[in-house]
């Protein structure tokens, strides 16, 4: 008899958890926002550039990053994160300009890249500006 009621007791409390818990998963329903340069190529490029930046070759081709002449002028990748071009989605919409420049910045100082000037949310909100509104 003991067991049995030791046995509800465990099942009852399995059934309860969920009922109980704030949201579902480990760490919410709300994704984690990412603040510095890293975080945000992890989150957003590294499925495309790869974690070492090299990018890759197979349904479709994602340029390298790594030790890549085009990261010296900081406006290049300002205009292809924020406009895209080519198979390159934008991010304009996605990413705010301090994770803009954070991600940026984070590129162009790793992979063999060797660009220490930081850019900033003001350089991206200069080369980016949002678009006009039709009337307006």
């Amino acid at each position: 008899m003991k067991m049995i009621s030791k046995l509800g007791l465990v099942v009852a409390l399995t059934l309860a958890a969920p009922a109980m818990a704030d949201e579902p998963g480990p760490g919410g329903s709300k994704p984690p926002v990412p603040k510095t340069g890293e975080e945000v190529y992890r989150m957003v490029c590294q499925t495309c550039h790869m974690a070492d930046g090299k990018g890759a070759v197979g349904a479709a081709a994602f340029p390298s990053l790594a030790s890549n002449p085009k990261m010296k002028m900081a406006a290049y990748p300002i205009v292809m994160v924020t406009k895209g071009r080519g198979g390159m989605p934008w991010f304009g919409d996605m990413l705010s300009p301090e994770q803009t420049a954070a991600v940026i910045t984070y590129v162009r100082t790793n992979f063999g890249n060797a660009y220490p000037e930081p850019v900033t949310a003001e350089d991206v909100k200069r080369l980016s500006p949002p678009p006009a509104t039709a009337g307006h």
